[in-house]
Order: C-alpha cells, then sequence, then structure tokens
C-alpha cells in the first residue's frame, strides 16, 4: 500500500535558546511547513517517537545530552527524519562526524542569511520526497506495494510500515510482540508478500493450539510408522516453508523440549523427520511472534534464554490500538468498506457509534473492532447504524453507574494508565526493567509512555 502523507512538511527546531526558537518559528511559519519546538535534546526525541518530522533543526550543544547524540538517536527511531546541524562552535572536525552520523547539512550560527535556512529546508524536503517517491517505485516494480490489509494513520504504524520496507529485502529473522489482536500476523505477512521469497510459500503455525502430543511431528514431519497411528510420511511445516517463510505465532507456548529442538533448527537449518535419521537442509526465513512478554518468560524459566536471542534478531514491538487512536478511523473506514461490499451492504455509521467507537479502550485490540463491525453490518437492517446496533457488550457499558467524585478515582483511561505506571516505578524504585514486567509490557512502550505522559523518574524515586 502506497503511503501518502496528509500532513503539510514538519520542521522541528531544536535549541536550548528561546530566541533562536522563537526567530527561526516566525521564520519558517511564514513558509508552507508546520513548526515543532524542543529546547532540549530528551524533549526533541519524546516529539519524534510521537510525530512525524520531516526536518530537523538540531543544536550540537544542548543541556542535556550532545546534539551529536541526538542525531544518532533519530537515525534509530526514524532514518527518514532530515537532521540538519546547528552550531556557534562549529569546527570542521564535528561537521565531519556529524556528516558521518547521517545529517544532512550544516549550518554555522548566528544565520546572517535567512534565505539560506529557507534554501536548506527547501532543499532537505525535497530530497526526502525524491527518496521516498524512489522507494515507492522501486516497489511497485519489484511487487513490494502490496500492503493492502495494513492501514496506519498514526507516527508509531507510519514507522512501522518503514521498517517493513527495509526488512522485505533482508533475510533477518523476525521477532513481533504485542498484544492479541494487534495484527502481528499481518505484518508478518507484509513482510515476507513484499521481499523476494514472495513467489514462495507463507506457513503460519498456530503454536499455542497444536496439542503437545503432535508438535513435533507438526513442525518437522514423521515418517510412516514413526509412532502409533503415523500410517504413511508426512512432510512437516518447516520443510513446506522452503525458500519461503515460516510464522511461528504464540512461539513462547512451546514446551520447553520443542524449544530445544527449534532452536537446533535455527542453528542448523535442517530437518529431521520423526522416526528418521537423515536431515534435510531447509532454506527457510523464520519470523515468531508473542502476545506474551518473553524477557519476563525467560526469567521464570519458561522460554529458553538462548532461543530468545536466537529469534529476537530484530525486533518489532505492535503498538495496541488504544495507544495509536489516529489509526482508528481510517481502519473502521477499511472495515466499513471491505465487509460492506462482501455482505451487499452500504449502511453507514450514526454520530453517536462513530464517536462511541473512537473511544473505546478495545482490549482486543483490531480483531476486536473488525469483529465489530461485521457484527454491526450484518444486524442492521436501516442504512445508518445506530447505538441500538452495537453488540451487547458496548450497550451494557453505557448503563454502569459511573463512580461517584468522592471516591477520587481518575475519570479518563489516560489518568488510570498514568497512575498504574507510577506506582509501578515507585514500587520498582525507578528501575525500568522491573517496572515493565510489573506491567507487563515491553520496555520500549514502558519508555514512550514515560515520556508522552511527562513522568519525571527522579521525583518518583525520591518519593
Amino acid at each position: 500500500m502506497t503511503k501518502e502523507h496528509s500532513y503539510r512538511g514538519r520542521v522541528l527546531i531544536v535549541d536550548d535558546e528561546p530566541y533562536i526558537i522563537h526567530a527561526l518559528s516566525r521564520l519558517l511559519r511564514g513558509s508552507e511547513w508546520e513548526v515543532f519546538s524542543a529546547e532540549n535534546g530528551g524533549n526533541a526525541l519524546s516529539i519524534l517517537e510521537n510525530t512525524m518530522i520531516d526536518v530537523m533543526l538540531l543544536d550540537v550543544k544542548l543541556p542535556d545530552i550532545s546534539g551529536l547524540e541526538v542525531l544518532r538517536q533519530v537515525k534509530n527511531i526514524d532514518p527518514e527524519t532530515i537532521v540538519v546541524m546547528m552550531t556557534g562552535h562549529g569546527t570542521i572536525k564535528t561537521a565531519v562526524e556529524a556528516m558521518k552520523s547521517g545529517a544532512f547539512e550544516f549550518l554555522a550560527k548566528p544565520f546572517e542569511n535567512n534565505e539560506l535556512i529557507i534554501i536548506t529546508i527547501n532543499k532537505a524536503m525535497e530530497f526526502k520526497r525524491l527518496h521516498e517517491k524512489n522507494r515507492e517505485l522501486q516497489n511497485i516494480v519489484s511487487g513490494q506495494a502490496e500492503y493492502k490489509n495494513l492501514v496506519a494513520s498514526s507516527a508509531v504504524m507510519q514507522r512501522l510500515l518503514r521498517l517493513i520496507d527495509r526488512l522485505a529485502a533482508i533475510d533477518s529473522t523476525i521477532f513481533i510482540t504485542g498484544e492479541t489482536g494487534t495484527g502481528k500476523e499481518v505484518l508478518a505477512r507484509a513482510i515476507h508478500f513484499s521481499g523476494p521469497r514472495r513467489q514462495h510459500k507463507f506457513v503460519p503455525v498456530d503454536c499455542g493450539a497444536i496439542p503437545p502430543g503432535i508438535i513435533e511431528s507438526e513442525l518437522f514431519g514423521h515418517l510412516k510408522g514413526a509412532f502409533t497411528g503415523a500410517a504413511g510420511p508426512t512432510e512437516g511445516l518447516l520443510k513446506l516453508a522452503d525458500k519461503g517463510t515460516v510464522f511461528l505465532d504464540e512461539v513462547a507456548e512451546l514446551p520447553l523440549e520443542m524449544q530445544t529442538r527449534l532452536l537446533r533448527f535455527l542453528q542448523e537449518r535442517e530437518v529431521r523427520s520423526v522416526g528418521g535419521s537423515a536431515a534435510v537442509k531447509v532454506d527457510v526465513r523464520v519470523i515468531a511472534a508473542t502476545n506474551r512478554d518473553p524477557e519476563k518468560m525467560v526469567a521464570e524459566g519458561k522460554f529458553r534464554e538462548d532461543l530468545f536471542f536466537r529469534l529476537n534478531v530484530v525486533h518489532l514491538e505492535v503498538p495496541p490500538l488504544r495507544e495509536r487512536k489516529e489509526d482508528i478511523p481510517a481502519l473502521i473506514q477499511f472495515m466499513m468498506d471491505k465487509h460492506g461490499a462482501r455482505l451487499k451492504t452500504r449502511a453507514g455509521l450514526s454520530p453517536e457509534v462513530a464517536e462511541r467507537l473512537l473511544n473505546h479502550h478495545w482490549p482486543g485490540n483490531v480483531r476486536e473492532l473488525e469483529n465489530t463491525i461485521v457484527q454491526m453490518l450484518s444486524l442492521c437492517t436501516t442504512d445508518t447504524i445506530k447505538p441500538e446496533d452495537l453488540p451487547a457488550s458496548f450497550r451494557s457499558l453505557s448503563r454502569r453507574p459511573a463512580a461517584s467524585v468522592s471516591e477520587h478515582v481518575p475519570l479518563s483511561l489516560e489518568a488510570y494508565e498514568k497512575l498504574a505506571v507510577e506506582r509501578a516505578l515507585m514500587h520498582c524504585q525507578g528501575n525500568i526493567n522491573d517496572a515493565a514486567k510489573v506491567l507487563n509490557v515491553g520496555k520500549s512502550t514502558l519508555y514512550r509512555k514515560i515520556s508522552t505522559m511527562n513522568i519525571t523518574l527522579t521525583s518518583l524515586c525520591k518519593s
């Protein structure tokens, strides 16, 4: 799916001098650009985590971390962001280091020519547009633009799509984590069908649904007579995926003995059928996924640490739908069009229903949203879906009495979430790893929440 940007060009100014931010903001807001600003590196990275930034004007000297370190982190968070370094203390050595780290251009302060700033940003914007257009054309030529089920408006999901573009041609093992229903298999399919293995099979394996007694046979195959009931030879799923991709969904549910066999397969890339002695080489890309916290399971002895490291070559974390509500309107429209055509209905949403869908917590994530859309379209008898067409769970929630103000509880979901994060951090004395385990979220998710909720670790640790 070609990704189109619905926003104007966005520029982030990062400088610890308020007057420079003010002057540059006035200069740039007279153009077509949307301007953001930050007075330190931490705030700049926080903005980048939650907003797609096209060009960053970044000062070399900042009060918390150096501009060069911010530049390196920017390239890790979003390599597509164009960074123009600024400094009043410029040296050839600093300029060379910045360019090596991925800076697009270097501007010296004080700025004597405002037109040069505009020209530099225009060049950066044009470079980015040409780069994106070239990538899209390459995707079309190679058949990599087939993300038909990927709908992404939020910054975090746009970033995942960019990663897919890069990972499709790289044969690395990928480990996808995220809650149930977030779309982990959709991402895995997009990676496979946009890469060089797309002409071969994509084989999904639900590791949590296969009975323990037959997992080995399902994965590796068996010979005739290998066990009671083995009337004939069977090719295992790993061999079936030869030259293609095997998707090991809920891999953390595998019994420990099967984790050992899977580890050996990942090391040797050989399949030995149950009852057989000969090993067969298999060329297969492995994408694994889990809705559990694998690091927590390793600590509890339920998931082999060496298998975790072998799978976790490239880690993709899919955030829950409640953390990317910008995606909900586009997802609703996509699902209404998709299932409306299948069910032969053109029903639309009433404003009340649309509001409830946007504000729902969605514990089942995208899968729950899709099931809700299908149910409403199936049961609606008019051209407009009304509140009474919503599933019973929505109606029962609306009838529950609200808590009284005297109970002193937060009145919004965001407030509850912030309170939970703060209490976990206080309980763990600011230890991110421990707090992430308490909250049952990934470390990167917790870092993002701390940043977006403006939580100060030092104050919590002193409490």
